[in-house]
């Protein structure tokens, strides 16, 4: 399935079916691949809005994950997205975090899979030097509990931008910058309530990250998958579709009146 990119101001996004906003913000190497299936399910009963992060885009002094924050503010602002449930995966969970805890109002609950704010293994000081292929291979491999999710497709996305120079800058700039901006000690102001889906099988974010994230975040509720890796929404996508689904729906349930 095609979906068309809008474009309003500097602002390129998807938006596909009506309702209430499910607004998705992708991860480091993520692209709109990553969201095929849950756009598919959830076009039916939200209204689904992918803005393109402007990863590489940004000038270099603004390339942080305070620096997407901030343009994930002005994407909600310019579209007027209010109640919206925001979602994102690895970095782009992290830009939902910093989003939500400096810009409440808009927000009616966070959707946190794989994300970083607490602890990650990213590339690390095992950075590859430019056209390592199958380094890229490796490292696009782990991303999974199955690696032959990591199709020549997507290890060839994840080659292009590491195989250029200003663009592989970029990504170490973000890296670090995700791992310096650690939100322990933020996280219990975050009043939304908040669903955390993990792979029990995740070594970028593992397990234990989701357990903290648990416990720090007030109004929220972990689910694992098993034989899953750091992306939960590609590799298992029906669970994950089911998981999000009920959490969805539970928030517009009258609350229960106790007798």
């Amino acid at each position: 399935m095609e979906y068309e990119i809008r474009q309003q101001d500097k602002f390129k996004y998807i938006e596909e079916g009506t309702g209430e906003p499910l607004v998705l913000l992708h991860g480091l190497f993520g692209a709109l691949s990553n969201f095929r299936d849950l756009i598919e399910y959830f076009r039916q009963h939200y209204k689904v809005v992918v803005p393109m992060l402007p990863l590489l885009e940004m000038d270099i002094l603004h390339t942080s994950v305070g620096g997407l924050a901030k343009y994930v503010h002005k994407f909600l602002e310019a579209r007027d997205l209010n109640n919206v449930h925001l979602m994102g995966n690895s970095l782009g969970g992290h830009v939902g975090l910093v989003h939500t805890l400096k810009h409440p109002e808009r927000i009616k609950s966070l959707i946190l899979t794989g994300s970083s704010g607490l602890f990650e293994n990213g590339m690390g000081d095992s950075y590859p030097k430019r056209g390592d292929k199958e380094y890229i291979r490796k490292k696009t491999a782990l991303t999974f509990y199955d690696p032959a999710m990591a199709t020549d497709e997507l290890v060839e996305e994840v080659y292009s931008i590491t195989n250029n120079r200003m663009k592989a800058i970029k990504i170490i700039a973000l890296a670090k910058s995700a791992i310096r901006n650690n939100l322990g000690e933020e996280l219990s102001q975050i009043k939304q309530p908040t669903l955390l889906v993990w792979g029990n099988n995740d070594t970028i974010t593992p397990p234990f990250v989701a357990k903290e994230f648990n416990k720090l975040i007030p109004n929220s509720e972990l689910h694992f998958i098993d034989k899953c890796g750091h992306a939960p929404m590609m590799e298992v996508p029906a669970e994950f579709n089911a998981i999000l689904h009920k959490f969805l729906k539970k928030l517009n349930e009258p609350a229960a009146i106790s007798s």
